[in-house]
């Protein structure tokens, strides 16, 4: 077997206009499709990001709130390769999403931070 790469990544979140906006409008990904699924009364939309990877978006009714302990788990945090970490940090606060201070990966000597999309999902953007 060989794996080639993430496919996609999924995310169900509890207000789909609030997400889709913050997704598309704050953090620039592209729609590649969207979907109303009315058997489930969920949406699906598929979305690009730098026309590589992507993310799967999903709306359902009621959804269970996420543990918010950073050690719990399951998938921990979603990190986005960014060319400048300051840039990015100022342009995603000039669109109002606050973002921790800038740490250096110890291992790696690379700056990152994180920050949080409507639900609360912990976000990382990491510099190239």
């Amino acid at each position: 077997m060989k794996i080639n790469r993430i496919h996609h990544v999924a995310i169900i979140c509890s207000d789909y206009k609030k997400s889709k906006e913050f997704y598309i409008e704050k953090l620039g990904f592209e729609i590649e499709n969207e979907v109303y699924r009315e058997e489930r009364d969920s949406y699906k939309l598929d979305l690009k990001v730098a026309g590589i990877y992507q993310i799967e978006l999903f709306s359902f009714p009621n959804p269970p709130e996420r543990v918010n302990a950073p050690e719990a788990r399951g998938l921990r945090h979603l990190a986005f390769e960014v060319n400048n970490l300051e840039e990015t940090v100022t342009e995603l606060n000039k669109k109002g999403i606050e973002t921790e201070p800038v740490r250096i990966d110890e291992i790696t000597g690379k700056k990152f931070t994180f920050f949080k999309d409507p639900d609360n999902l912990p976000l990382e953007v990491y510099e190239k």
